[in-house]
């Protein structure tokens, strides 16, 4: 813990030198340019925080990324516009922040919030921790993670203590090997499933009955394409799964950089060497359109070949299935436009 006091308060005079001159980015590989200011400045705050604390920018935005795909932000009534127009999303629970038995939910004094067990400290020098402030708030999350140590693998088991979920630890993981690849924070492009040189068809077929297994209703939208048709990725992402399913035949599970879950479905193949932890970019092809599922490995023909696509979301539960059709047709039109 000293040592760690130690390097916060090396920080906190880094913080206010960095005030007043260019950012030097900590990360070896230039950060591309992003259309989006809002972006960049936010990568900037990233990368001044690795410079101060040596937490690889990836992995805080990483965690950024996952709370930010958890929730739609909001300003609540009663807070300071401050607040509502921060760069992060990372919202720490007032109890976590302040203390559990702290009287006041507003406190911002680091030493009754020490004293209260709360984990609340000051990032930026102002003698304040406010859990509204981006630099507080990213200072406390590197002081919690420290704790469990300096290397990766200890930063998991600090998340899992922070999330008590794995999914959560698996998704961050995910988001932060993507940043380092591509090292900007512009990752949200989007590609319709099938190329524009091949003939296709689609409805919103979302809802319909399905009688193969059981009742149930149609999670996603077919899309009608010729057998051997190229599939794909919909968006950067990395692939979760890639194999048979008794419903869905050869499929491929990719899950992007909005934590949304993309699922194709009824492949003839897929592409060669594609396998779970690749990570993949709009419009790279992933697969081929086929006609398998319905049974055993292999079972292939008892409808016309199509892909099945299907997203689904989590926010803390479960995952939840939502229409992809509209997407579709918007990703669809800048398909045609580019």
């Amino acid at each position: 813990m000293k040592v760690f006091r130690l390097i916060i308060q090396i920080g906190l005079c880094i913080c206010i030198v960095s005030a007043v001159l260019p950012l030097v980015p900590a990360s070896a590989a230039p950060s591309a340019p992003s259309v989006d200011p809002v972006l960049e400045e936010r990568l900037q705050l990233f990368q001044q925080m690795e410079a101060m604390y040596g937490v690889p920018w990836t992995y805080l935005a990483a965690i950024d990324q996952y709370e930010r795909s958890m929730k739609i932000r909001k300003k609540k009534k009663g807070e300071p516009e401050s607040a509502a127009n921060r760069l992060t999303a990372i919202d720490i629970p007032v109890e976590r922040w302040c203390g559990e038995l702290n009287p006041d939910e507003k406190d911002s004094n680091p030493a009754s919030i020490s004293f209260f067990g709360g984990i609340g400290i000051d990032g930026d020098g102002d003698g304040m921790a406010d859990r509204h402030n981006d630099r507080d708030v990213l200072a406390t999350f590197i002081h919690f993670l420290s704790d469990y140590g300096f290397e990766r693998d200890d930063w998991r088991i600090g998340l899992w203590e922070y999330y008590k979920r794995s999914r959560s630890v698996r998704t961050i993981h995910q988001f932060a090997i993507i940043y380092d690849k591509y090292q900007h924070l512009d990752l949200g492009g989007r590609h319709f499933p099938i190329p524009s040189r091949y003939s296709y068809s689609y409805r919103s077929t979302w809802g319909d009955a399905r009688g193969w297994g059981g009742r149930r209703i149609h999670e996603g939208t077919d899309i009608f394409a010729g057998y051997g048709t190229p599939v794909l990725s919909t968006g950067y992402g990395m692939i979760e799964v890639v194999g048979w399913n008794r419903y869905g035949g050869w499929r491929i599970g990719m899950r992007d950089m909005a934590n949304v879950y993309h699922y194709f479905a009824h492949l003839s193949s897929f592409k060669k060497g594609l396998k779970p932890g690749d990570i993949v970019e709009p419009g790279e092809v992933i697969g081929y359109v086929g006609s398998s599922g319905y049974g055993k490995p292999g079972t292939s023909g008892k409808f016309p070949p199509h892909l099945h696509y299907g997203m689904y979301r989590e926010t803390g539960g479960d995952e939840w299935a939502f229409d992809p059709y509209p997407y579709l047709w918007r990703w669809e039109r800048l398909k045609k436009k580019r």
